[in-house]
């Protein structure tokens, strides 16, 4: 995710914290320390509610990263490839491949919700006891608040709508019953839009009620309707792909160009007459070696591109999505890394070279010809 930085990694799988986290700390220590523990224990100073409130907030994050890394953790027991593990404003977010079967999916999304329960647990039960030995203390209170809190979180997951992980043990639950993943995952976006539009009028009227908490859940169901109806939007276009592959897809040929040469050079001889706004570059034994955009070419100051080389500002071919002619997109499409330009990007190789290219473009009148060959569109 853009804007996050690297904290650390945990089986081997990094770590990151997006900028918004460090907002959401303060504001949570915020209503803690103002509102939650004067109410609960009234009479002290300052200084302990507000130190006592940072207390809070950092472990709720803290018991959020464990949320995200019991998804990671078990992924990769499934034999899952898990990219990053992201921290943000709206809670956590694990990239990983998709699951390979309903069972591994079905795991995978119930272990972060588990996590979050008995933490929730734990908490609760050890501010109960804290407080029965010393009533009324600030320890106690943070354990309780951060107990249910937990729980809040461990149950608001369990909602059976995409992209929360109840929509994902819905997705494999059906795909367990039905044999078809897109329908599931369909079914599950069309379930997350709905919360997710729910959300959105019960957040507007409480805040319009003066709750100033409506604002933020208002929020978080503005991003579920958006995130839910995506995937659905994927489901269908994964349905209209079933069984085609990156040589029946791509756009072939593709203008390729050297990657030792000068910006402008490259600029003159490629980029000019090509269709594409993200072009292959080849090594000095014609393999592929990266993707440039013809943004990256034109940040170069004009002065510069007589002495910058092309490779100097490409993507390498570590970030760059490939595959084979006989591949199936789909598969393809599961394994997208974030290319130059952004949008879908997937370079086709054959021996090495590359013989066409997969982009958004191409994906998208691929589905609406299958549409209307099947006399339709899925929904």
């Amino acid at each position: 995710m853009n804007g996050s930085i690297q904290m650390g990694r945990v089986y081997g799988v990094p770590l990151r914290m997006h900028w918004s986290v460090p907002v959401l700390v303060v504001l949570l220590a915020y209503g803690l320390g103002r509102d939650t523990l004067p109410a609960w224990i009234p009479g002290l100073s300052s200084t302990v509610y507000t130190l006592a409130a940072a207390v809070g907030a950092v472990a709720l994050m803290a018991s959020l990263l464990v949320h995200e890394i019991a998804h990671a953790a078990t992924a990769l027991r499934q034999n899952m490839s898990v990219q990053d593990v992201t921290l943000w404003a709206m809670g956590g977010m694990t990239r990983m491949d998709r699951a390979p079967s309903a069972g591994a999916a079905f795991l995978v999304a119930v272990s972060g919700p588990l996590a979050s329960l008995v933490i929730g647990g734990i908490a609760l039960g050890a501010g109960i006891g804290v407080g029965a030995a010393a009533h009324r203390s600030v320890p106690a209170a943070l354990l309780v608040w951060l107990g249910w809190a937990n729980l809040l979180l461990g149950v608001f997951n369990l909602l059976p709508a995409a992209p929360l992980d109840g929509g994902r043990v819905l997705q494999a639950l059906l795909w367990w019953r039905t044999g078809d993943r897109d329908r599931a995952d369909r079914a599950a976006g069309r379930g997350g839009q709905v919360v997710g539009v729910l959300l959105v009028l019960g957040g507007w009227v409480a805040f319009a009620r003066g709750v100033p908490g409506g604002l933020w859940l208002a929020l978080v169901g503005l991003f579920m309707a958006l995130t839910a109806g995506a995937e659905r939007q994927r489901a269908v276009i994964g349905s209209a792909l079933r069984g085609v592959r990156l040589g029946d897809a791509m756009s072939s040929p593709v203008a390729t160009g050297s990657d030792w040469l000068a910006v402008d050079r490259f600029i003159d001889e490629v980029a000019l007459g090509a269709r594409h706004s993200v072009l292959p570059l080849l090594d000095f034994d014609g393999r592929l070696s990266g993707l440039v955009s013809l943004r990256h070419l034109t940040s170069v100051p004009a002065e510069r591109r007589a002495e910058v080389r092309v490779r100097d500002v490409a993507v390498p071919l570590s970030q760059v999505t490939t595959g084979s002619p006989d591949e199936l997109v789909n598969d393809a499409l599961d394994h997208l890394r974030s290319g130059a330009g952004g949008g879908v990007r997937v370079v086709v190789v054959e021996g090495g070279r590359p013989v066409g290219i997969v982009t958004g473009s191409d994906i998208t009148r691929l589905v609406q010809r299958r549409q209307m060959a099947g006399g339709g569109r899925a929904v």
